[in-house]
Parts: C-alpha cells; structure tokens; sequence
C-alpha cells in the first residue's frame, strides 16, 4: 500500500472521470446560459456564521456535517468550507449590491463544494454540484422554470426516468401553527421516537418529515400533512405552480412529506429521483423557494428559488443504468516518426498544429514507427502524421487509421487538411 492518499471521503478525478465530469458541467453551463442564468464563482470558504445563519443552526449540515477550517490565531475569522452554494450566492447578492440590477436576477455556480460526513457511496467530503439561484422574482412562474431547467438538466445528460417530487412548506403565516401541530403529534409518540428524532422535536421539528431512520417510517407516514395546513397565498402559489408544470409537460409527483433539509426553505421544495430509485441518500438533487434568506443575510426582503444538482450522483446512476456519459475527446492526430530518435521533428509539427487549434499529440518515445502507430491506435486518434524523408522536401505522410488509407500531404497545407477533416468528419 503507498504510505500516502487521498484524505478518506474524497478522491482522485483521474482522466477519464474527469472527462465525464467536465461533460456534465458543459452540459450544466450550456443550459444555464440558454435559460438565463449567469456564470459567477464563489469563495470555496465563507464566514461559518454565513452558513449558520443562512442554513441555520439546528441542520444537519451545520450540526455535524460543516467542514470547519481552524483559525491560526484567535483574532482570524471563524470559516468553514462551502457545504453549499446557495448561501455564498445570496450573501454575495447582498454584499454587492445586485439588488439594484433588474429583477430577477439569474445567477449559477458549478463546482466542488464539501461536508464533513460519513462517507458512503455516492456521498463524499468533496463533491461537485451544478446550481441555479433566481432571486427577485417571487413566482410561481419562476419556480416552475427552475424546476423544468433541473429536470431538463438530467434529460441532455442522458439520464432517463426522472421524476420530480415537489411540495409547498407554507411560508411565514401559516407553517407555524402546523409546526405546532406537528410538534403536538410527535410529542404524544415522544417513547417511539430516535434519540436523535426527540432532540429534533424541540429544536426542529419540520425535520422529522425528512427523517431516514427506517424506525420513523410509520409515524412519519400518519402525520399532519402541511399541505392542509396551508393559508390561502400559499395554496394558490403552490397550485400555480404545478399548473405552469403541466404546461411544459414535467412529470411531478406531490409528496407531502417532502421538506428539504435547511432552515432557508418557504413555500415551493422539489427534489429530483429516478423513478424505482427513491429512498435514503437517493435524491439526485434539489431545492426550493427561500423568500427569507436575503432579509437574514443583511439584505432587504427579497424572493428567491434555487436548486442545487449533484454531479457526482449523476454520474453514479449513468453508470448503473448503462448509459453513455461521454469519454474523452481523442487526439485528431498524433505525429510519429520513422527515426525514433528524431522527436525534434515530430514535437515542431505538433505543435504547429496546435498553433491552429488542433488537437495533436506528439509521440515522444524512442520506439520503432510500427509502435508508435499501434499507440495512436489505441489513442483512438483520427490520424497519424508520419514524419520520413519526405519532410526535407515539405511533406508528411497522412495516413488515416480508420481506412488504412495514406498520402503524402504538404506541410503547409497539414493543418487545413486535419481542419477539414474535423468539421466534416470524413477522413482521407
């Protein structure tokens, strides 16, 4: 075993991981941009009070699962590492006042964020995550939209089978009288209850819906459902937005039970799961409406609906449905020599190439040039430029690997010829 490793609960990108990632961030940027939303980046560290006041303190996230940094002196800032994005964004909409752009305002983050947890399949310290925050807008069309962009997401990701699950959590005016008719059920089944259920009735109890204690399942399943709790705002919010998603044809399923895990949470909460899929540590992501945040982070009241997507998830389940998530992109051409030795030559030529933005690797190793083509071969790439007697005259020989086809090309033209090739897709 090598005495050194990665840090337990996270792990090594190597290439061709790395290559299906970067193809589902594309993926994630590309339909961000088309709907709106504007790239912006984050530190991957704020302030912990950011995320304990933003979260809050009673999640699990904030509770056992924030990735503290240490301080060098007792003068430095309390930080922690981003467990999520949508704190960091709202607080940078506040801090900036963004406020004063045109409302909504559309903005995404793609990148790594991290959790001190258990690790477990599909769940690490460090994970990839696409996210989505409008915030100004106070819907219910906007909550639509954002929840048909997620489930489009998987859709061009080549995930089938997903569905979205999607409930309303009331708002300021009606979910603290269910919260205490929650509280009221839960405390008369207090001798059934988890130790770590019981200690979350009395500091959170909307929690105990989200509960995957198997112990839970029956109790959780006879509680108040909000959705008979909600005030008149909320319902017809919440109405509004299952009828916009009927109109683009998302397949949704109600599920009263569904709360979400962080304090920020009003009204509309959506997750997303493959269908025959659901269950504990399951979901592929979510989000919800957060119409208090801004007001906590140091802002005016403002709206606000976001989601945050795993990455990581999604590359779990193309692998356990078999669907094809992109491998990397081969060389268009590799450059090999017959003099082995001469690597002088075929380094000036690929990088020649590259000038013109071709993608060209230069076999640098003193093996014969049977090798060398057996390895641009297995490279997958399109062609090899054979470098022989013929360069002191300005020429290459281009020999296509597909058809086993070969010509002697002009070095001035090479590039063109490769260019071509690409963009057509036809080779020789």
């Amino acid at each position: 075993m090598p005495p050194y490793r990665a840090p337990r609960g996270t792990r090594d990108l190597l290439p061709e991981v790395r290559a299906r990632l970067s193809r589902l961030e594309s993926v994630a940027r590309s339909l961000a941009a088309r709907y709106g939303y504007r790239e912006m980046e984050i530190p991957l560290f704020e302030q912990t009070a950011v995320f304990e006041r933003g979260i809050g303190e009673a999640t699990d996230v904030v509770e056992k699962e924030l990735f503290r940094i240490a301080p060098r002196t007792e003068e430095s800032e309390a930080w922690a590492l981003r467990p999520e994005a949508t704190a960091g964004v709202v607080r940078a909409y506040v801090q900036h006042g963004l406020q004063t752009l045109p409302q909504p305002v559309k903005l995404t983050v793609v990148g790594p964020m991290f959790r001190y947890d258990r690790p477990q399949a599909g769940r690490y310290r460090q994970f990839w995550q696409f996210d989505a925050e409008a915030i100004g807008d106070p819907g219910p069309a906007v909550d639509a939209e954002i929840v048909e962009l997620g489930y489009r997401f998987y859709v061009e990701a080549g995930l089938s089978g997903v569905q979205v699950l999607l409930n309303s959590i009331g708002d300021r005016a009606c979910r603290p009288a269910y919260l205490a008719t929650l509280k009221a059920y839960f405390a008369e089944h207090a001798a059934q209850l988890p130790e770590l259920e019981l200690r979350r009735l009395d500091t959170n109890p909307l929690r105990l819906l989200d509960s995957k204690d198997p112990a839970m399942t029956a109790l959780v399943a006879a509680a108040p459902k909000i959705s008979d709790h909600l005030c008149e705002a909320c319902s017809a919010h919440f109405e509004a937005v299952a009828a916009h998603l009927d109109a683009m044809g998302v397949p949704y399923r109600l599920e009263p039970t569904l709360v979400r895990g962080l304090d920020y949470y009003t009204r509309t909460a959506f997750e997303y799961y493959r269908s025959g899929a659901e269950g504990q540590q399951q979901a592929l992501g979510g989000g919800g409406r957060y119409d208090g945040l801004v007001e906590l982070l140091g802002g005016r009241p403002t709206p606000g609906i976001g989601f945050a997507l795993g990455l990581d998830r999604v590359l779990l389940a193309l692998d356990e449905t078999g669907a094809e998530a992109a491998h990397e992109t081969p060389p268009l051409a590799v450059v090999v020599g017959a003099d082995p030795a001469d690597t002088v030559a075929r380094l000036r030529v690929a990088s020649l190439l590259r000038a013109e933005g071709l993608f060209a690797r230069a076999e640098l190793s003193p093996r014969k040039l049977g090798r060398q083509l057996e390895a641009a071969s297995k490279d997958h790439a399109h062609f090899a430029v054979i470098i022989g007697d013929e360069l002191a005259e300005g020429n290459v020989q281009l020999k296509d690997l597909e058809a086993g086809t070969q010509r002697v090309v002009p070095l001035v033209d090479l590039a063109r010829e490769l260019a071509r090739a690409a963009k057509s897709h036809h080779h020789g």
